[in-house]
């Protein structure tokens, strides 16, 4: 498969939850419609963003039915299949669910803290097992453990692994993977607010957290620095700085979900130990929604 597919705005979908905690199939139904009239250019299931550490591997599948009965448009679909167990996760690869996605994100090992040559040797087998692509999934604030420039750049030429989600925040080892990569293979942002930087250097998009409440504008800002277009880029980067913010301060889903409700896409429930966020984090929540309707949908 082309890693082309993945180029441009993926939305890491958030899973709402009723009142009693359990999945909101209809309001992740909506909040799939919203990001596809969105113009965003895949999905992705079962990522940090979802929550997915506090989900069973039935509602799991049970979310991925419905972002799959939701894809009226047939969005390329990214699953999120990552662990610290690797014969356990390579295990999981006969299940029938992987025959109806286009690739999988799979995190680092956390906890375990490997070495880098574990990593390498986590990776290959992962590969190897997997019956789609891989895209690797670097977050060190979360995992404890730095998938290197040098790593990544080995694993990028195993034939079954496409892209890096790259959320370690370090330019250097951004610039390294992307000034020596395949040309088949892709860097991805894995953090909204230095998306514009990545691309304007080569990354090939992100895999965005706002863009589930805002996808219009996130992913006109990556069609215009994928186009050459920074200055118009640049413009829509700045409006959705103080958005950002808000949903970084006190941890991801919970600043988003609290957006989300605020739009009316899904009630803004966690599962612990995620925790909703301030009254004062929800006035600056409230004020960026709506400096950002005022401003309107990008051209």
């Amino acid at each position: 498969m082309s890693a082309n597919k993945f180029e441009g705005t993926g939305v890491a979908l958030a899973t709402p939850f009723t009142d009693d905690g359990s999945i909101d199939h209809s309001s992740l139904a909506r909040l799939v419609k919203h990001t596809i009239d969105g113009g965003v250019d895949y999905l992705v299931v079962m990522g940090t963003t979802a929550e997915s550490p506090t989900l069973s591997m039935q509602e799991k599948t049970e979310a991925l039915a419905t972002v799959i009965s939701s894809n009226e448009k047939g969005l390329p679909i990214v699953y999120g299949a990552g662990g610290n167990d690797t014969e356990e996760l390579c295990g999981y690869f006969d299940d029938p669910l992987f025959t109806k996605v286009d690739a999988i994100l799979s995190v680092t090992p956390y906890y375990n803290k490997p070495s880098q040559k574990g990593l390498l040797a986590h990776f290959q087998k992962v590969a190897d097992a997997s019956p789609v692509p891989v895209i690797l999934y670097n977050v060190p604030s979360r995992t404890a453990v730095n998938l290197s420039a040098s790593t990544t750049l080995a694993l990028a030429k195993h034939h079954n692994i496409i892209a890096i989600k790259e959320a370690s925040g370090d330019f250097n080892q951004c610039n390294d993977i992307l000034h020596h990569q395949p040309e088949d293979f892709m860097l991805i942002s894995g953090d909204d607010m230095i998306t514009l930087p990545l691309l304007a250097v080569g990354a090939s998009g992100v895999i965005s957290v706002m863009a589930n409440a805002f996808p219009s504008q996130f992913s006109a800002m990556v069609r215009q620095a994928l186009n050459g277009n920074f200055g118009g880029a640049k413009e829509i980067h700045l409006s959705l700085v103080e958005l950002g913010q808000v949903l970084s301060l006190e941890g991801n889903p919970a600043g988003l979900k609290y957006v989300l409700e605020e739009l009316g896409l899904c009630k803004s429930n966690l599962r612990l130990p995620l925790h909703p966020i301030t009254d004062e984090l929800k006035m600056r929540a409230k004020a960026a929604i709506s400096a950002l309707n005022k401003k309107g949908q990008p051209l």
